[in-house]
């Protein structure tokens, strides 16, 4: 067990610091936002581009493992609207959110320092570039689309639009085009370039944690014990259940390592911009707690799994 809190326990010794220093008042909630969005923008596009711009197609595009993130992720999703939608009569927008707590983890901030340390720099790179095209192509947009369905007619095909749209300026997926343009022609960027941006891309792994810690002070769960407390079984338990379901029976991931990694994304906390992207519908609050609840509650799931993974060998000892 001692080896599995090696793995764990960096990881959330770098968000307890980053909670402790804002809570002390070395930096605030607003620096936390600025170096959020130095992460965004900057270091993990620049780790995304890194990952696939130095391996072929052939490492790169993996359909088992898109295919494989994303059916888990959509049957947890219509678990998610099922209960909250049609057996609670909550509206489409609370539905929408309860389904994105479950389903969508932190891939960036989170999954990839856990990938790093217990699969190394390749496999990490990959899977979470993987996760990101269908973070931000498929289920980010069908729940905003879902979260508008109490306008009017025209209002969800607007937002699916407007998503769509602006995915053409966003920072990542910019990096993972040019990565995937510099790996398919096969071209070797100058040393200068290839140093600036993997200086970057070294940025964001302890940098993101620290975001996430300090972002955490002031939250709280006050008032909303029970619907945090289903959204964080949904993510930290039924989610990583359903993925090990649909690799068991539905879609096989042939790679061992990439195999261990869609598990593993599964049961991180729930993504970063998760109380942003709640509070259009006047829902930041639960999901800001929620997300307090999927972080401090993670270190003991995620440590179990890690445990469990070793047990069965799809870890190495």
């Amino acid at each position: 067990m001692l080896s599995i809190l090696s793995i764990t326990g960096p990881i959330y010794l770098a968000v307890l610091l980053g909670f402790a220093c804002t809570r002390l008042g070395l930096f605030t909630k607003a620096d936390m936002r600025l170096f959020g969005k130095f992460v965004l923008n900057l270091a993990l596009p620049a780790l995304l581009f890194n990952a696939l711009a130095q391996r072929s197609l052939d490492e790169i595009l993996n359909p088992s493992y898109l295919l494989a993130y994303a059916l888990a992720a959509l049957l947890v999703i219509g678990l998610g609207l099922l209960a909250v939608r049609w057996f609670m009569g909550r509206s489409f927008s609370y539905a929408s959110m309860f389904a994105m707590g479950m389903s969508c983890p932190n891939s960036g901030f989170v999954g990839y320092p856990v990938l790093l340390l217990t699969l190394g720099s390749s496999v990490a790179g990959v899977g979470l570039a993987l996760c990101m095209v269908v973070e931000v192509l498929l289920l980010i947009p069908l729940l905003l689309a879902v979260a508008d369905l109490e306008g009017d007619k025209g209002q969800a095909g607007r937002v699916v639009f407007r998503t769509v749209k602006g995915l053409a300026r966003n920072p990542l997926i910019i990096a993972l085009v040019a990565g995937l343009l510099v790996s398919s022609a096969g071209w070797t960027p100058p040393l200068a370039v290839s140093r600036t941006v993997s200086m970057f891309a070294q940025a964001s792994g302890a940098l993101s944690l620290f975001v996430i810690g300090g972002s955490l002070v002031g939250q709280s769960m006050r008032g909303m014990g029970l619907p945090v407390l289903q959204i964080t079984l949904g993510k930290l338990v039924l989610h990583p259940l359903i993925m090990l379901a649909v690799l068991t029976w539905l879609v096989p991931v042939a790679d061992p390592q990439l195999r261990t990694a869609v598990l593993l994304v599964t049961a991180m906390p729930i993504m970063g911009i998760y109380t942003i992207l709640s509070q259009r519908h006047g829902h930041e609050g639960i999901s800001a707690a929620a997300q307090l609840a999927t972080t401090a509650a993670s270190f003991f799931t995620l440590s179990g799994l890690l445990w469990g993974l070793r047990q069965l060998g799809w870890l190495a000892a």
